[in-house]
């Protein structure tokens, strides 16, 4: 299996961001607009913090607080946590079953370059599942052509 940087090359580094001053309600539309699960919260450049289609749901029952005018840093999530690109992708995949998230951030040097998705790492798995299937078809029918 692949690294982060492999994925990243092969979907691109597309990095959709959020002021945490915006409100919910824009948070939401822009990620319906782009067909995404997440955004990065940033403030001056620097990730603060992470919102998904989930903080809302939850955050907003617990509050009880379902105005769609609350800003964004009300209910992401802090404390985000970070890949390198240089990770395989099965200790992605563990690291975030472990942290029960869906969305990863890249760091190269302290700097985002992209997001990698609990889709994304599981579609590499099967793909690199299919291509060694296909190459152990490969080799038993080569095997006893003979």
């Amino acid at each position: 299996m692949g690294t982060v940087r492999q994925i990243l090359n092969d979907k691109g580094n597309d990095i959709w961001s959020i002021s945490p001053v915006a409100s919910v309600y824009e948070a939401l539309h822009f990620m319906a607009e782009k067909d995404i699960g997440a955004l990065m919260v940033v403030r001056n450049g620097e990730p603060v913090g992470m919102f998904s289609e989930r903080d809302y749901a939850r955050k907003s029952i617990d509050s009880g607080k379902l105005s769609l005018e609350e800003p964004v840093s009300d209910m992401m999530t802090e404390g985000v946590i970070f890949t390198g690109p240089e990770k395989t992708i099965e200790e992605c995949m563990e690291l975030m079953t472990e942290k029960r998230i869906r969305h990863l951030p890249v760091l190269e040097k302290d700097q985002l370059i992209g997001m990698v998705t609990i889709g994304d790492i599981v579609n590499n798995m099967i793909s690199s599942q299919k291509f060694t299937i296909s190459e152990l078809k490969n080799y038993i029918s080569g095997g006893y052509a003979g």
